[in-house]
C-alpha cells in the first residue's frame, strides 16, 4: 500500500529542531532506566497501517498505555488480545448498541487497513507514568498532522474528551466532527455511550459514496 505522503512527512518533520528534541528527551529516559512504549519501531504505525489518502476516519487519542505489553502504536489498541482496557471495552460496547457488533479482541488494526486513523497525540509513554511524553514535543508532530489531514475535507474525526476536542480548531470546518465525552469509565456515561457516531459516521461515508468501515474486528 503506497504511504508515500506519510513517509515524506514523517522524514521532513524529524529533521526538525523540535523532534531533535524529543529524540533527546527519549534518550535521556531510556539512560536513566526508564522504559518506554510502545517499542520505538511503533511510534508512527498509526501512519504505517492507514495512508493519508486512505483515510477516512480519525479517531483521537491521548497518549499511549504506560503499562508494559499492551502499546502497539495505534490509539486505544492494545497488542495483548486477552486485555481490553477500560475505555475500550465502553468503546466496544458503545458499537455493539449502536451497530450490533460483538467485539473480543484487542487488536484494531483491521480498523487501521480500512482507513481509520487511530492516532494519540502524544507517541510514546514512561511505563506507569501516563502523560509522561506530552509536553516533550510530540504535540507539534500531531498537530500538523491533523493540518495536513484537514487538507482533504471528507473525513470524520471522532473527537472525545476535552483533550482531543481541543484540536477541533486544527480540523475547522473539514469533512464531520463528531464530538463527545472520553470512553474513559469515568465518563463515558457523560455523553459518549448512546453518541452512535460510529453508525453517524458509515452513513456519512456511504453519502460520499465511500465503502463504510466494518466495525467487526474477527
Amino acid at each position: 500500500m503506497d504511504n508515500f505522503f506519510w513517509n515524506k512527512f514523517i522524514l521532513n518533520q524529524t529533521s526538525q529542531d523540535y523532534f531533535l528534541k524529543i529524540k533527546h528527551r527519549l534518550l535521556d529516559d531510556h539512560k536513566n532506566g526508564y522504559a518506554i512504549f510502545p517499542d520505538p519501531k511503533d511510534f508512527f504505525r498509526a501512519f504505517e497501517v492507514c495512508p493519508y489518502e486512505k483515510t477516512k476516519i480519525v479517531i483521537l487519542g491521548q497518549d499511549p498505555y504506560h503499562t508494559k505489553g499492551i502499546a502497539d502504536g495505534l490509539a486505544f489498541s492494545s497488542k495483548n488480545i486477552d486485555i481490553i482496557p477500560p475505555s475500550l471495552r465502553n468503546i466496544f460496547k458503545e458499537i455493539k448498541d449502536d451497530v450490533g457488533v460483538n467485539n473480543n479482541t484487542s487488536n484494531l488494526t483491521k480498523w487501521s487497513e480500512q482507513g481509520v486513523l487511530l492516532l494519540n497525540t502524544s507517541l510514546s509513554v514512561c511505563e506507569g507514568m501516563p502523560n509522561s511524553h506530552s509536553n516533550i514535543g510530540w504535540e507539534n508532530f500531531t498537530d500538523l498532522a491533523l493540518r495536513k489531514l484537514s487538507k482533504q475535507h471528507d473525513i470524520v474525526y471522532m473527537l472525545w474528551g476535552a483533550h482531543a476536542r481541543s484540536k477541533k480548531s486544527l480540523i475547522g470546518n473539514s469533512g464531520l466532527i463528531l464530538e463527545s465525552s472520553h470512553p474513559s469509565p469515568f465518563s463515558a456515561h457523560r455523553g459518549f455511550l448512546g453518541s452512535r457516531q460510529f453508525s453517524k459516521a458509515n452513513l456519512y461515508l456511504s453519502k460520499l459514496k465511500k465503502t463504510p468501515i466494518d466495525w467487526q474486528l474477527a
